[in-house]
This record gives C-alpha cells, sequence and structure tokens, in this order.
C-alpha cells in the first residue's frame, strides 16, 4: 500500500481585507512584530511559527468572513499585551478545553486565542 496523505510542511491561516493598508497595521499589533515579507501584491505573511503561519490578503469580495485559532502558552499574557496596544479580547470561556477568547479585527475576521489545559501534551 503506498502512502497517499498529504506531505504537510506548514499551514497557513488567513485573513481576508479591504483595506490592506490598515490592515497590516492592526495584525502587526496583533502578531507583535511586522510581516516577514508581502511576496505578492495584496498579500503579507508572517512565517516559522511552530510550522504555521498567517497571512492577510487583500481581497474585497471575502473580506471580513474568516476566522482563525492561534494556540497561546499563556492567555493571560497575551490579553496584557495586545491590551498594552489598545486591542482588547473577548468572549473568554474556560473549561476543560482550556481558555479561549476573540478578537475582531476592524472587517470582522474573527481571531481565537486558545490556551490549552495545563500539562496537555503538545502535538
Amino acid at each position: 500500500m503506498t502512502n497517499t496523505s498529504i506531505a504537510v510542511q506548514s499551514i497557513f491561516a488567513s485573513a481576508t481585507v479591504s483595506n490592506f493598508d490598515e490592515a497590516l497595521v492592526w495584525y502587526e499589533k496583533l502578531m507583535g512584530r511586522p510581516a516577514d515579507d508581502k511576496p505578492i501584491p495584496g498579500m503579507a505573511q508572517w512565517r516559522k511559527m511552530g510550522g504555521a503561519g498567517l497571512q492577510v490578503w487583500k481581497d474585497d469580495k471575502r473580506a471580513g468572513n474568516g476566522m482563525i485559532t492561534i494556540v497561546v502558552p499563556e492567555l493571560e499574557a497575551e490579553r496584557e499585551r495586545l491590551s498594552r496596544l489598545g486591542l482588547q479580547l473577548v468572549n473568554r470561556v474556560e473549561g476543560d478545553f482550556g481558555v479561549v477568547a476573540q478578537i475582531f479585527d476592524a472587517e470582522g475576521n474573527r481571531i481565537n486565542l486558545a490556551e490549552p489545559p495545563k500539562g496537555s501534551v503538545k502535538n
């Protein structure tokens, strides 16, 4: 039997926006640094983040319909960092799954920040 599984090197989450320049400023705050590169017009990306990455695309038709989950080691530390930058997490929920809170960019894309339960195994 041959292996028919996809060979994944990394995965990029994507947010689509209509105001690309404004979105870049916001996502630079969220990510804590400028984009690593802008390889094509209307796209910026943050790479090498634990095998994953984030792309922001200018796409007027799809703008604001994205949902991204970023797993972080300590949600409270991220809440404090973002608060200092004027960004607020909302809808905090805690349970056996860990802790999750949300933040929305100016176009309505939803970014979930999730802290796994303490002692959970990393994948």
